[in-house]
């Protein structure tokens, strides 16, 4: 992230945290808003971190509910039964998370496109499974999670997502994971480590999904694997390609739109999903390339400017 970039961002994300903790503290919002703003950070983690690993890096997985099932339970396991304050059983579970990611990605190398997809998924059910068969945990029946999520540490998880996946993103790493997406043997000939780059976006997409799985756990009250089934990868997918693949942008818009429309729909449960789909599809309809594209939102703060061999870009303002 450029210095001018993260500036903008910077100060923009301290006006929201200050927006959201003045009407908290003062009462303006109540519970059920409250937990709207932090599903909304929760499921725009999700969106992130699954964008490094299919816009970015270009590998279709669609089992990231495993992902955050390990986290939410993991964390629920520390701070439940063994009093593991709760910052640091977030980390612990993203970590856990991370290291389930460097499993499934090592055997899944060879495998591209449907096949590694299918892979994934399969993945998922399985962790969804062993849980729905674990005593421990309470198996079909749920397990009771005390709620230690609040918008505060939601809001810093969220932008230590955003922060750390931008980066990489911008950097060497991000570029490479790029040319895999682009080309992998082209990147491959060229002497990009693909293994490595693939592997990494695996972990890294894990770790903050087991954190948000963390932050998930922690916020309903209750646990039951019937919440991280097929149909919630699903939702992650839909939010990084609706947004547009390769634009974190739009993901975390995507994230955003959804899961208000999601909220604002319970109010007709019987149309809820036809009207969900309805959306989804006239969005598609109007923006193939999903709602951002490539593009990112700082884009908009760049100008064309004619110069000598083509066109050039500027700032706006510099």
């Amino acid at each position: 992230m450029k210095s001018r970039h993260f500036w903008i961002f910077f100060v923009s994300a301290l006006i929201i945290y200050g927006i959201g903790e003045f009407l908290i503290a003062n009462g303006r919002i109540d519970p059920f808003y409250e937990n709207l703003l932090i599903t909304l950070a929760i499921n725009i983690i999700l969106a992130v971190s699954l964008h490094l690993i299919i816009g970015i890096t270009g590998q279709l997985s669609i089992g990231h509910a495993g992902f955050l099932a390990i986290g939410a339970y993991f964390s629920a396991i520390l701070t439940m039964n063994f009093a593991v304050p709760f910052p640091v059983a977030l980390i612990l579970s993203g970590i856990i998370a991370a290291i389930a990611g460097f499993v499934v990605g090592m055997p899944s190398l060879r495998l591209r496109g449907d096949y590694l997809a299918i892979a994934t998924l399969g993945f998922a059910e399985i962790i969804r499974i062993i849980l729905l068969n674990w005593e421990y945990v309470g198996g079909a029946s749920g397990m009771v999670v005390t709620k230690m999520t609040t918008w505060q540490y939601s809001f810093i998880f969220l932008m230590l997502t955003i922060i750390v996946i931008s980066n990489f993103t911008n950097s060497r790493h991000g570029r490479a994971c790029i040319a895999i997406r682009e080309d992998e043997i082209a990147a491959d000939a060229m002497g990009i480590n693909t293994t490595y780059y693939k592997v990494l976006a695996f972990i890294i997409g894990s770790f903050f999904a087991g954190i948000a799985g963390g932050l998930y756990s922690h916020n309903f009250y209750f646990l039951q694997p019937v919440n991280f089934g097929v149909l919630k990868s699903f939702d992650i997918l839909i939010y990084v390609v609706l947004g547009g693949l390769g634009s974190m942008s739009g993901a975390i818009i995507s994230a955003a739109l959804l899961t208000l429309v999601s909220t604002y729909f319970q109010n007709f449960p019987e149309i809820r999903m036809v009207l969900y789909s309805l959306v989804l599809i006239i969005i598609m309809l109007y923006r193939p390339k999903g709602l951002m594209g490539s593009k990112e939102i700082t884009d908009l703060f760049l100008k064309k400017k004619p110069g000598k061999g083509g066109q050039q870009f500027e700032n706006i303002g510099s």
